[in-house]
């Protein structure tokens, strides 16, 4: 079994009509996470959101790719060492 990692994924939404795209892959990936923040910077029209998860590095690199991919967001993520 994969050794699981804590790992912050953030993301920043230009457009936000990929809001509930991103809300599903995120509610498909909902047993891993800890928490999540979302911010609405209303003044450039994005929003940012940070999410910590708990699980394998496989299923953390696969929710940053499913989000990655959707036009009008950027996602990166920022492993733990243990």
């Amino acid at each position: 079994m994969e050794e699981k990692r804590i790992a912050v994924l953030s993301v920043i939404v230009e457009d936000l009509h990929a809001a509930e795209r991103l809300n599903a892959h995120l509610s498909a990936f909902g047993e891993y996470i800890v928490g999540r923040m979302g911010i609405p910077y209303r003044e450039k029209k994005v929003s940012v959101l940070c999410v910590v998860l708990d699980a394998p590095a496989s299923v953390i690199n696969a929710l940053t790719g499913k989000i990655g991919q959707l036009g009008g967001v950027t996602a990166k993520t920022l492993f733990s060492q243990y």
